[in-house]
Parts: structure tokens; sequence; C-alpha cells
């Protein structure tokens, strides 16, 4: 049993020098001069489209999108919590399959509440 938590502890010490790693080694190169710094005002410009913004630059999306991410979440997550039951339905029994019914029962309230309130309607 403990090799098991060795496991999980070497994992998490390659875990940690990873993230360090990733972190410190643009600082240390950069300390050492082996990555140039050189600040150029054509470096900060823009550079998506080539051509410098007129009028506003922040541009608000439709509130829409997000309804439309937060309903396909949800089902996603409902997706990822129906695999694991249906592979151990016989086991759980009555009980599982009363507490999956209540799961889908409270996504398709959601669901609903959002087909009614008309944020599913593309306009």
């Amino acid at each position: 049993m403990l090799a098991n938590y060795g496991y999980i502890g070497l994992f998490l010490v390659v875990a940690i020098f990873f993230a360090a790693t990733t972190i410190l080694l643009p600082v240390a190169l950069r300390f050492l001069k082996i990555v140039p710094r050189k600040p150029n005002p054509a470096k900060s410009s823009a550079y998506e489209c080539g051509m410098e913004t007129i009028g506003r630059t922040w541009v608000q999306f439709n509130f829409r999108y997000y309804f439309y991410a937060l309903v396909f979440l949800a089902l996603d997550v409902m997706v990822v919590f129906l695999y694991p039951w249906a592979v151990e339905l016989r086991g759980l029994g009555y009980s599982g399959f009363v507490g999956i019914l209540v799961f889908i029962l409270i996504i398709a309230v959601g669901y609903f509440y959002a087909w009614k309130k008309g944020v599913l309607e593309w306009k």
C-alpha cells in the first residue's frame, strides 16, 4: 500500500519540477543574456490583421454564445457522469438507478428552463 503512495509522490515531484522549469527557464535564459530583449514599437503593434484598428477596439460578443456554451457543458458533464454509471449499473442496484434519474431530472429542468426563457432561440 505504501508503494502506491510512492507513485503519487513521484508524480507530484515530477509535476512540480515541470511547472517550476517552464516558469524559471525563460527567466534564467534572459538573466544569462541568451534570450535578447530589444523592445521595439513594431513588436508592440497590432499583428493579427496587419492594420491598426479604427474606432472601438473592444467588441462585445452576443451573450447567447455563453448560454449555448453552458448548456453544452451541462450536457457534456452529464455524459461524463453517465458512462461510469452505465458500466456499474448492475452493481449499483435500485438506488443507483434512482440517483441517476434525479441527476437527469435536474439537468432536464435546467435545459427546459433555458428553452422556456428563449435562451436557445437564435435571433
